[in-house]
């Protein structure tokens, strides 16, 4: 069966209900979800902010541009979102040891790819990924870099966040190296899409 195509639009505050369904709590309001902050603002300065700031945070990050990722549609309902930032804008990409930079420079980097439960194995990742790559090209990145996971065996969909190697090798990304594992999950690799 042919895959349904997924359209995309850039996670605004216009459209922050389906940011808040695609990183929000999804049982209690109060509970406090990743929200998408681990990474873009460091593991230190994200865990010290309860649930209201991070939905404040995100919200705020989602009235600026380049705006934080993009939001994957099908048949018009919310299904997937991508992070998406230049690296200096990812901190939790800041240790060089763990994540080593790929590209001279500022490149763009995509750090999470998340397609909403019930949606998943159903091609939607690999569109999120197209897509995060469009938007970065679109704000003039010549240079995309990611750090996959690379596991050995299926990974639980809460580990392979950063998505997964061989979607990034469909989408012409080489390995440049190793990277630090997803913490209590598999390994990663950094990975490079050279635009130009």
């Amino acid at each position: 069966m042919p895959q349904m195509p997924v359209t995309f639009r850039p996670a605004t505050q216009d459209v922050f209900d389906d940011v808040e369904t695609m990183l929000g709590p999804k049982r209690r309001p109060d509970a406090v979800a990743c929200w998408c902050l681990t990474y873009r603002l460091g593991f230190g300065e994200s865990s010290v902010l309860d649930a209201a700031a991070r939905r404040r945070t995100v919200h705020e990050m989602c009235g600026q541009h380049p705006e934080p990722g993009i939001l994957g549609y099908l048949d018009g309902e919310v299904v997937g979102w991508a992070g998406v930032a230049r690296r200096s804008r990812v901190h939790g990409l800041d240790d060089e040891a763990a994540y080593p930079a790929v590209a001279a420079g500022d490149p763009w980097t995509i750090f999470c790819v998340r397609t909403r439960g019930g949606r998943r194995r159903k091609g939607i990742g690999q569109q999120l990924l197209h897509g995060a790559i469009d938007f970065a090209r679109g704000h003039g990145a010549d240079i995309v870099a990611a750090y996959p996971v690379d596991p050995a065996e299926r990974v639980s969909p809460i580990l392979a966040y950063p998505g997964v190697r061989a979607m990034y090798e469909r989408e012409g990304f080489i390995e440049v190296a190793p990277a630090a594992p997803v913490p209590g999950g598999p390994s990663r690799v950094a990975m490079v899409l050279d635009l130009r």
